[in-house]
């Protein structure tokens, strides 16, 4: 039976059904897919490994911020979004209001919004799967779903990942804030950078063409640059930005050559 695939690029479907004698290529074609799944798996765990660890900053962040066991481990659980959590956390440790802090945190998470409409069409999953997929659509599940050639692959890598991730986050975030006091500082493991780190590792080798590179440099220059007078969470959302006024600077350069023709 042929199976459907999707490209993670432009999400258009396209057949994977292997060609020639029955037995000699499907059974080729079966060991690949073996170990195109045995390459998923190890970079999902790779990246849930990574990033997981970082757990351990956010438990002892949130617990120096005033934050008791309880509240430290629910925001891990429910909100599941590191860059959030800190933000929260981190606004509150400096003595920020909390409604404030939470709107911050939340602005800062409207972004997987967007990568979930991406994923729903990648992923195809089931209705009944997609309330419990839409918790662990994340940066790094994102990332690793998207990297895949097609849709089985990114859905084994989205979930590996997913459930990796989630599992040593909140592991690691209780025994971040049960351990706070021995741990000491944060600051000084450099622990905080670890999640973004691995997700600029991923994303780079996909920035292959210059609209790409154009793109992602635009968005880090207003989200750097807007950082320090606007709201958390608020720069990231403007740097979204940069994708539509690449395009359409490219859309018009397009039409200035094309009329000079």
């Amino acid at each position: 039976m042929a199976e459907q695939t999707a490209h993670p690029a432009t999400g258009q479907i396209r057949d994977d059904t292997p060609t020639g004698p029955a037995d000699g290529p499907r059974a080729a074609g079966a060991d690949g897919a073996r170990r195109s799944d045995s390459a998923v798996v190890r970079d999902a765990l790779g990246v849930g490994f990574a990033v997981g660890l970082s757990g351990f900053a956010f438990g002892v962040t949130s617990a120096g911020a005033g934050l008791t066991l309880l509240q430290t481990c629910a925001l891990s659980l429910l909100v599941f979004t590191g860059a959030s959590q800190f933000a929260l956390v981190g606004a509150l440790a400096g003595g920020g209001n909390p409604f404030t802090a939470a709107a911050g945190a939340f602005f800062l998470g409207t972004r997987n919004a967007f990568y979930g409409l991406r994923l729903s069409q990648l992923l195809a999953l089931p209705r009944f799967a997609k309330p419990f997929a839409a918790q662990w659509v994340i940066d790094e599940t994102t990332a690793v779903a998207l990297a895949q050639p097609d849709r089985r692959s990114a859905r084994l890598g989205f979930t590996a990942t997913g459930l990796t991730l989630y599992v040593l986050w909140n592991l690691t975030t209780l025994l971040g804030a049960l351990g706070a006091e021995a741990l000491g500082d944060t600051a000084a493991w450099g622990l905080d950078a670890a999640g973004p780190a691995v997700f600029l590792a991923l994303l780079a080798p996909m920035l292959k063409t210059t609209t790409e590179r154009a793109t992602a440099g635009i968005a880090v220059l207003l989200g750097l640059g807007l950082l320090p007078v606007l709201p958390a969470g608020v720069p990231v959302l403007v740097s979204a930005l940069a994708a539509p006024a690449v395009l359409w600077f490219r859309g018009r350069r397009a039409r200035k050559e094309e009329s000079v023709r």
